[in-house]
């Protein structure tokens, strides 16, 4: 097996796997029978996968992550309807997240963190554009490789914002655009810090 045919299986994994699940999703939201409600009213879970690229110039390597995220979206604790019939929302959105690391001397991060999420639906409430940004914590394997992370404790940093379809009732896709930055907030010296972007496609089930 040639080594570009390795890196490809590799990196199609989180996104078959996210595949595998959101049709899952799909099919129990299509067994509820109960009246559906708005969806910035509604608890959601999401699984999302995708590939983040090193843009920084804290390390001298290429990192690439393949990144997996379970998520939790509550119901709108915030929520205003506009002129035209839109929606603006403000939810909570907890994540746990893992990561396959490549291009460094690391090989994988598994962290949580925690934002709000800010949702405009239009007054179909058919699709939605989102954003937010927040931060949390994990742990890599770190090598103590000059231009790697300096520790395993790791903090992390984000802002994404993407577009999100109902494509049945309950069940959504998504798409995003992300960028993370990861470092240990100076607790080691030298503390390179590793900043990725890239993009997360998934889906979500509520009820």
């Amino acid at each position: 097996m040639s080594y570009r045919t390795t890196a490809e299986t590799i990196l199609m994994r989180p996104l078959i796997r996210t595949a595998l699940f959101t049709s899952i999703f799909a099919a129990m939201a299509l067994a509820d029978d109960s009246l559906p409600r708005p969806p910035w009213n509604s608890s959601a879970w999401n699984l999302e996968s995708g590939v983040l690229w090193e843009v920084g110039t804290n390390t001298p390597f290429a990192y690439r992550m393949l990144q997996t995220q379970l998520s939790w979206r509550s119901g709108a604790f915030m929520s205003r309807e506009l002129n035209d019939g839109s929606r603006l929302g403000l939810r909570h959105r907890l994540t746990l997240l893992g990561t396959a690391v490549q291009g460094g001397p690391e090989s994988r991060y598994i962290a949580f963190s925690g934002s709000p999420s800010l949702e405009w639906w239009n007054r179909a409430a058919t699709w939605s554009l989102f954003t937010g940004a927040g931060g949390g914590a994990g742990l890599i394997d770190s090598r103590g490789v000059k231009g790697g992370q300096g520790q395993d404790f790791t903090l992390n940093w984000f802002a994404r914002g993407g577009v999100e379809h109902v494509a049945s009732r309950g069940f959504r896709l998504s798409a995003a655009l992300m960028f993370q930055h990861m470092s240990n907030g100076g607790q080691t010296t030298p503390n390179p810090g590793i900043d990725v972007l890239g993009f997360m496609i998934g889906g979500a089930w509520s009820r």
